[in-house]
């Protein structure tokens, strides 16, 4: 039985709510859980207190049981310090820039510097 800490979705359409919730990972994602954890609520500003609510304890015994953590589940549990920050991958190369737009990228930095250097 893999378990894996997870968010459920709650809230309305466009109004989003989530639960912090331990889970087999073969459940659906707003099904069966085992525990509840906390919750996580975008909406809010980021200084809020209500935003993320978790109970740290139980979270520290689900991860020595040997819970497995989603990414967004690291990043927030990263926030309050009850894990390492996750490191993030580098942007996909499908994503940068094409060949001519990246020499027309050098050649206007190249500008920049025989501009700045006069």
């Amino acid at each position: 039985m893999a378990l894996r800490i997870r968010l459920a979705r709650g809230g309305s359409k466009k109004r989003p709510f989530y639960r912090m919730v331990v889970a087999e990972n073969t459940a659906p994602r707003d099904g069966k859980f085992l525990e509840r954890l906390g919750s996580y609520n975008p909406l809010l500003a980021k200084g809020n207190q209500e935003r993320l609510v978790v109970k740290s304890e139980r979270v520290k015994y689900w991860l020595s049981v040997g819970a497995q953590v989603s990414e967004r589940v690291h990043k927030l549990l990263a926030e309050l310090n009850l894990l390492e920050k996750p490191v993030i991958a580098d942007r996909p190369k499908k994503s940068a820039p094409r060949k001519k737009a990246q020499e027309k990228m050098k050649a206007e930095a190249e500008a920049k510097a025989q501009a700045a250097a006069e």
